[in-house]
């Protein structure tokens, strides 16, 4: 069915997913105009609408990942579920599933039964370790996927525990990854006429953004440690406290950008200095580096610095609180941040905007998460044709 907008528009994603790393793969998809139905459990819904803070009992960022999806109800391990699955399968073009492997097929719904009935049909399958291995059948959530992926051992200062991230990472990563792997499905079956399954572990996606981790191992026998805000491969990068208690955060990755951040700071002679002509010098005493520049960084305020820095083409930013993004003019005139309406919070509430921007078909919000089952008349009765008096002896909101 089509949404009217986006580039997406005129795809059908069945969401039978929970929690946070598969349903962000379909918010990203339903951004772009694809129509996401998202499957909740009769009882309560997806659990994640308990997670983080919510207001009046409604939780907020259950209203960001499930914006612009429909919510319809389906106990999964019943034959009512199952036959719904079933039926909505006929017209998708992509099923969303993130169980243990072997539970979609313990409740007959396994990519053989389902493609059987929509030979173009992908199944995304995303778990914590993958369908395959040795650690197939194990739990997954983001935080333990996070330090198996070899993340969490090099964040954190040199001198200090090995921290996690603060926000979902794993869950984030795989969001972005699994949309674009779903997308690439598409693309082939376009193509060949036949769907297929696409398996995707959550510690994958952040395993491959951790740069050259494995070939420097691999060809110099290096582990990478912990560094703080710094990186081991280019110097100046770092964070600094201002005259005003305030932070920035800069980097120097060329050598004539360090000549014109010392130059912006009225040091000039930094950067004449043999310990910090060249990357490579700079990264050997990145100490001393940092100690300098943060002596001179700390005798100005935020305002001024950030005016001095840019006013030589040097590259720096406020470190910023959310409060700082939202009085932010250029995220305010980039439109990084949008109002979008909610009957259920009583009106538009502010969250991220879809990343990137589209010349002629943009991407649109146009609602927050819905209530559970808030379509269930929409897709299960009048699209699907089920019975409505068996729809409310199994529990389901009409």
């Amino acid at each position: 069915m089509s949404t009217g907008f986006g580039p997406l528009d005129g795809l059908r994603v069945i969401d039978a997913s929970n929690f946070l790393a598969a349903p962000t793969i379909s918010m990203h998809l339903a951004d772009l105009g694809a129509e996401v139905i998202k499957i909740e459990r009769p009882d309560g819904g997806d659990e994640f609408r308990q997670w983080g803070h919510s207001k009046g009992g409604v939780g907020l960022y259950a209203k960001v990942v499930n914006r612009n999806k429909k919510s319809v109800t389906a106990d999964l391990r019943a034959p009512l579920g199952v036959e719904i699955v079933k039926r909505l399968v006929r017209d998708a073009d992509l099923i969303v599933e993130n169980y243990r492997p072997g539970t979609f097929e313990r409740w007959g719904l396994g990519y053989e039964v389902l493609s059987a009935i929509n030979p173009r049909l992908v199944m995304l399958r995303v778990t914590g370790y993958g369908q395959e291995g040795p650690n197939a059948g194990k739990p997954g959530f983001g935080t333990a996927l996070e330090g198996y992926a070899g993340f969490v051992h090099i964040n954190g200062e040199a001198d200090g525990s090995p921290l996690l991230p603060p926000f979902g990472m794993a869950d984030a990563s795989s969001g972005l990854c699994g949309a674009f792997l779903a997308l690439a499905a598409l693309r082939e079956r376009d193509r060949s006429g036949r769907g297929q399954v696409v398996d995707l572990a959550l510690y994958e996606a952040m395993f491959a953004m951790l740069g050259p981790l494995v070939v420097d191992y691999d060809q110099l026998g290096l582990v990478q440690g912990r560094v703080g805000s710094r990186l081991p491969w280019v110097a100046p990068r770092n964070t600094y406290v201002c005259a005003d208690g305030t932070w920035v955060s800069l980097s120097a990755s060329s050598n004539g950008t360090f000549v014109r951040l010392c130059g912006a700071l009225g040091i000039p002679e930094l950067a004449e200095d043999p310990r910090f002509e060249g990357n490579r010098a700079r990264i050997a005493n990145v100490e001393a580096l940092d100690a300098a520049l943060q002596a001179a960084i700390r005798r100005f305020p935020r305002d001024e610095l950030i005016r001095l820095i840019e006013a030589s083409d040097a590259v720096v930013s406020p470190v910023n609180d959310v409060r700082d993004i939202l009085a932010d003019a250029h995220i305010r005139a980039r439109g990084s941040v949008i109002a979008v309406p909610d009957a259920e919070l009583g009106g538009p509430i502010r969250m991220q905007a879809p990343s990137g921007r589209f010349s002629r078909t943009p991407a649109e919000v146009r609602h927050a998460g819905p209530r559970i089952g808030e379509h269930n008349r929409e897709v299960l009765l009048d699209e699907l044709g089920l019975d409505e008096a068996a729809l409310r002896d199994a529990g389901y909101p009409l």
